[in-house]
């Protein structure tokens, strides 16, 4: 959907650099050539995730997904190997409703 419609159809973007792995990860996650590094990767973005400022935007989503449609988005090809799949998987640990 362009942008100019996102307004009268209701939508809002927002980015959240909170929910970001930092560079470091961001490196880590490039340099992934297998599953085993790829879940390196996921335990320390976890990790991040469960840092106050994280956890709180985390718990933020999870709550107003009760009330109103999400979502996630990010450049990368394949989900299974984006951080966009690992931060569903906290969102449905903290109670998120998902359609």
């Amino acid at each position: 959907m362009p942008k100019a419609e996102f307004a009268s159809r209701n939508f809002y973007d927002v980015w959240l650099p909170t929910l970001s792995p930092s560079a470091a990860l961001v490196g880590q996650a490039l340099a992934a050539e297998d599953s085993s590094d790829w879940k390196k990767f996921e335990r320390a973005f976890v990790k991040e995730m469960n840092g106050s400022d994280a956890s709180k935007v985390l718990d933020l989503l999870a709550a107003l997904s009760h009330e109103t449609n999400l979502s996630i988005g990010c450049y990368c090809e394949d989900e299974k190997r984006c951080h966009r799949s690992i931060l569903r998987a906290l969102l449905v640990r903290r109670g998120a409703k998902f359609a």
